[in-house]
């Protein structure tokens, strides 16, 4: 009888709704962020919160996003090279106005790797010391920066393009900056 007992706490356990898609603190850190800096940019604009309105809205936003948040839009199918398209599953609930955590939730479900897309690490411009970077993190924050240099082929030159933009990017890292 004890083992017929635990075998239904089992099967309990098994088949009840769990909160094993609850977001956990970092989870899905591209998706809030964007959607909510999405959510943000459709207030202001004051655009009308109807599905169809906010699906448009969120075609063009993705339009401008680079990085994880493009291939975010990807995922979702904002972009014209998207095979898929889940855009509804953001639309929608935004223009009830549902949380983007819980719309995150939500499309973690439907696609898990929107969930694993994380940001990456964010050099500290005030601190670091160029040099000691490799030539691929120079680039990247030229890149972030929606920068290039042409005609660069040392790394010096790299870090010369670098502290020749940090004023208009990092003013306030080039402001503590005492190599420049």
């Amino acid at each position: 009888m004890r083992a017929a007992n635990g075998l239904w706490a089992a099967l309990a356990l098994i088949l009840l709704p769990g909160d094993s898609h609850a977001l956990r603190e970092g989870d899905c850190e591209v998706c809030v962020s964007f959607l909510g800096t999405f959510y943000r940019t459709l207030q202001e604009k004051n655009v009308e919160f109807t599905s169809n309105s906010v699906e448009k809205e969120l075609l063009k936003f993705c339009k401008e996003a680079k990085g994880k948040e493009n291939r975010f839009c990807y995922y979702i199918g904002a972009t014209s090279d998207a095979a898929t398209k889940i855009t509804n599953e953001v639309s929608k609930p935004l223009s009830h106005h549902i949380p983007v955590e819980k719309i995150c939730e939500k499309l973690k479900k439907k696609d898990s790797q929107i969930c694993e897309l994380k940001y990456d690490k964010q050099i500290d411009l005030s601190t670091v010391d160029l040099k000691k970077l490799r030539v691929k993190e120079l680039k990247k924050i030229l890149d972030d920066w929606g920068e290039t240099c042409k005609g660069c082929a040392e790394k010096s030159d790299y870090i010369r393009k670098i502290n020749e933009l940090m004023p208009k990017y990092a003013p306030k890292a080039a402001s503590l900056r005492t190599d420049l």
